[in-house]
C-alpha cells in the first residue's frame, strides 16, 4: 500500500510515496506511479531517516 507524504500539497500530485513491507521500503514519485520504485532495506532506510532528523548532511 502506497502512502503519500504528509507534506504534500492539497490536491497536487507532486510528492513522494512510500510502501513499507517486512523486508524493504519502496519509494516512488507520485507523478510516475508506473515506474519501478527505488527499494531500500528497512534498516538502511530507518538509519537514513534518523540521520536526516539529526541534521546529518550528505554529499550531493
Amino acid at each position: 500500500m502506497w502512502r503519500k507524504s504528509s507534506y504534500s500539497g492539497g490536491g497536487g500530485n507532486e510528492c513522494v510515496e512510500l510502501a513499507v513491507s517486512t523486508i524493504d521500503v519502496g519509494i516512488r514519485d507520485s507523478k510516475n506511479p508506473d515506474a519501478e520504485p527505488l527499494r531500500f532495506q528497512r534498516t538502511a532506510f530507518c538509519s537514513f531517516l534518523d540521520d536526516l532528523k539529526g541534521g546529518t548532511s550528505y554529499p550531493q
